[in-house]
């Protein structure tokens, strides 16, 4: 719990999209700070396109501002009530934009992106003054950081980023001047860490805050009998990144050893027809691979908890993107299943090899079938790893934890 003196702070959030089926890990920090007595105010940059729709959200959907619903005449007015109420922020704020158009580039898409986000900074900030917001946290180090970063100045308080994956390894401009301009950097690794030390930004601003699961969570009891069928199994969005199709081939190649295996593909994505088709190639059958389809998330561990080993073989996409610390890895750890993953981006610091999980090279399949075999072959391995990655979470990776940790980090940017 925060010290008593904590909850003065009045703090708002800024997500590309609040709640939002996909980026459960945010909401989820806004509930817990809830429990731990704090009132944040939610800003969404725009209306999920799959929305939560937990009953625990009721209060935050009804409650959230979304920037980009706003109208132009609307954006036009917020500018010159800024302008008029703030003269010295908003010329701050707009020089900050005329520097980072000329690094961009005077014409490049970045450069036209930047001045777009310009347009509704001044509403974010009118709608911070209006709330009477002490400090902006900004989950992802992209647009919603972009338009954090004009918008704060104009109404003179702090902002912090929390940084995950896409936002930095794909998306990544002027992050160094993003971390330089906020009072904290946070984000999910040590690996992230490292990657935004690479571009000079100031390391002492940046810390690691894990995005983890509700201590609360109690997953559904696991069947003590094992599964007639060796059924492994996978959770997440059918793209490149994730790298289903070489768990597919590594399947093909158990298959083709005479294991009887049977693998489930719980997702759906732009992949899917591509993968069906790759199953189809190998002459794989119903009884080797099933697409189950998009699981709501509240399904999904019982889904985890009937497998006998989770798989999610994350490896770089052609655009450069990958995975940070995948939550469904933790949720899988919590339900007790062993779970093999790759040696890639911030997952080893999760997936300790050999203790908390089993880790192989990227697009390997001769390495995920062996690590696969190790798991049916090694009960003692089995025991160890279920009982070292329940361990592995609870020590690094609890909600409660991290938030009161962000907290903290909030509160004396606020008091500095």
């Amino acid at each position: 719990m925060p010290d008593k003196a904590l909850p003065s702070c009045r703090i708002a959030y800024f997500a590309p999209e609040i709640p939002a089926l996909s980026a459960t890990f945010v909401y989820n920090e806004i509930l817990e700070l809830g429990k731990q007595g704090i009132k944040v105010k939610a800003f969404s940059v725009h209306r999920p396109r799959h929305i939560a729709r937990e009953k625990s959200l009721d209060e935050l959907r009804k409650d959230v501002f979304y920037l980009y619903e706003t109208s132009r005449q609307q954006v036009f007015t917020d500018h010159l009530t800024m302008l008029l109420a703030h003269p010295f922020g908003y010329i701050k704020s707009a020089g900050r934009l005329i520097r980072d158009v000329f690094r961009q580039g005077l014409v490049t898409r970045s450069a036209i992106g930047l001045c777009y986000r310009f347009l509704y900074a001044a509403t974010l900030a009118k709608q911070l003054k209006k709330a009477n917001i002490q400090h902006l946290h900004v989950h992802f180090a992209h647009i919603p950081t972009d338009i954090a970063m004009y918008a704060t100045p104009m109404v003179g308080i702090g902002f912090s980023v929390q940084a995950h994956a896409n936002d930095l390894f794909e998306r990544g401009w002027l992050l160094k001047q993003k971390v330089e301009r906020s009072n904290f950097f946070s984000t999910i690794s040590e690996f992230n860490k490292r990657f935004l030390e690479g571009f000079g930004a100031d390391s002492e601003k940046i810390h690691i805050v894990r995005c983890g699961v509700d201590q609360s969570w109690q997953p559904p009891v696991k069947a003590t009998e094992n599964n007639e069928i060796y059924t492994i199994g996978t959770v997440g969005r059918l793209v490149e990144k994730k790298g289903i199709d070489t768990l597919i081939n590594a399947i093909a190649g158990l298959v083709r050893n005479g294991r009887k295996v049977c693998l489930q593909i719980a997702g759906d994505g732009p992949l899917e027809t591509k993968l069906k088709q790759q199953v189809a190639s190998l002459g794989l059958n119903q009884d080797s691979v099933r697409f189950v389809g998009a699981l709501p998330h509240d399904e999904v561990a019982n889904f985890i908890s009937g497998l006998d080993v989770f798989v999610l073989p994350c490896k770089k996409d052609s655009n450069g993107d990958m995975d940070g610390i995948p939550v469904v890895l933790m949720e899988a750890m919590l339900c007790g299943v062993p779970v093999i993953s790759t040696e890639l981006s911030g997952i080893p610091e999760l997936l300790i090899n050999n203790i908390s999980g089993l880790t192989i090279s990227p697009e390997n399949e001769v390495e995920l079938s062996n690590a696969i075999s190790q798991l049916m072959d090694s009960p003692e391995t089995k025991v160890r790893i279920v009982s070292g990655g329940k361990q592995r979470v609870e020590d690094e990776f609890l909600l409660n934890k991290n938030v009161s940790r962000l907290y903290k980090l909030i509160q004396a940017s606020v008091d500095s």
